[in-house]
């Protein structure tokens, strides 16, 4: 088991993630916000799926899903289609419109880490993404657990250049 002072540092690194999460949301198209990405993307991944599903994958409340659906609506980037099982819910599904703005944000967000992670080794990103594919699995479904009070941590504000 780890010493208390790597568990200190780890929470520390994990805070400063915030700056590479920022540099990310700097280089999305300005008619698509986080939110709107994160919906397409979830559908991107997950499929054609009733609201209360993305509420659910996005881990916030209807009414916040609702803002962000009525969002890549109005874009044409998902249709709202009526549930044949259940004629009062719709179903999300992703448009040609909104694959298109969906691969773009994928190759904006590749373009960044091959900028941000060349000086990396092709074994080290692939270290990079098995830790972290162990460490989300470690905490298992967030969005189940009971809310517990986040420790204190206070972000560094290292910055790099950004890339827009």
């Amino acid at each position: 088991m780890a010493e208390q002072a790597q568990y200190e540092e780890l929470a520390r690194q994990l805070s400063a993630v915030g700056a590479v999460k920022r540099d990310m949301g700097r280089i999305l198209p300005s008619d698509c916000p986080a939110g709107s990405a994160a919906v397409l993307t979830l559908l991107g991944r997950h499929g054609d799926m009733r609201m209360s599903k993305l509420a659910e994958l996005l881990s916030v409340d209807m009414s916040v899903t609702s803002r962000h659906v009525a969002h890549v609506a109005a874009r044409g980037w998902i249709d709202r289609l009526q549930d044949p099982a259940d004629k009062r819910s719709r179903i999300l599904r992703l448009t040609p419109a909104g694959q298109h703005r969906l691969d773009d944000m994928y190759r904006r967000t590749t373009q960044l880490f091959a900028e941000r992670l060349s000086d990396w080794t092709d074994d080290e990103v692939g270290q990079l993404i098995q830790l972290m594919t162990r460490l989300r699995a470690s905490f298992g479904d967030c969005r189940s657990a009971p809310a517990r009070p986040p420790a204190p941590v206070v972000e560094e504000t290292t910055r790099t250049p950004a890339s827009t």
